[in-house]
């Protein structure tokens, strides 16, 4: 007859990932000629759970390194992106409690897309966030009353008794002593 155990564990009870897309504009004081690069620091993120949905709120920098004057002279525009993204999650297992949000960023914000627009910079960030639900989950297992068999635990003296019986065993000069 089989036994069973029930065990309370942490278990991911629901995953998903998204990829999101933000398009965003940035007035500039000189009227750009043209985009050398964008680039996203400092991204900072953190998940919160409401009901069947996790509310990530979030920030990243923006970097826009531009030329105007005929591409004479360079200028950056730096600009702080907060952001709140909303994800609908329903745990795969009802029966949960104790739940806690991990999110990651599975791709790092990053600029897709710079346009420029008479004084205006249109840029387009894309980012890629998991999402993973862990929560105590009750599980039941099949328990085997058989116990294992034990191991011999030698002690360190005995050991260095059966090294020390062997090394007077060893004859050095066997090699020597064999006619052949």
């Amino acid at each position: 007859m089989a036994n069973y155990r029930e065990i309370v564990t942490k278990a991911v009870i629901a995953k998903g990932k998204k990829l999101f897309t933000t398009q965003s504009s940035v007035h500039v004081d000189n009227h750009p000629s043209t985009i050398l690069g964008c680039w996203v620091i400092n991204h900072n993120f953190n998940g919160v759970k409401n009901g069947d949905q996790i509310r990530i709120d979030g920030s990243y920098d923006v970097n826009i390194w531009y030329s105007y004057d005929n591409d004479t002279k360079t200028e950056v525009v730096r600009e702080t992106k907060r952001y709140t993204e909303v994800v609908n999650m329903r745990p795969r297992e009802e029966e949960t409690s104790g739940e806690e949000i991990i999110v990651r960023s599975l791709k790092q914000p990053s600029c897709v897309k710079v346009d420029i627009d008479g004084d205006n910079i249109n840029y387009t960030i894309e980012k890629e966030l998991g999402i993973e639900l862990v929560g105590d989950i009750k599980v039941k297992i099949e328990a085997n009353q058989e116990e294992d068999p034990w191991d011999e635990i030698v002690e360190e003296s005995k050991i260095e008794e059966q090294v020390e019986h062997i090394d007077q065993e060893v004859h050095e000069d066997y090699i020597e002593n064999t006619n052949f």
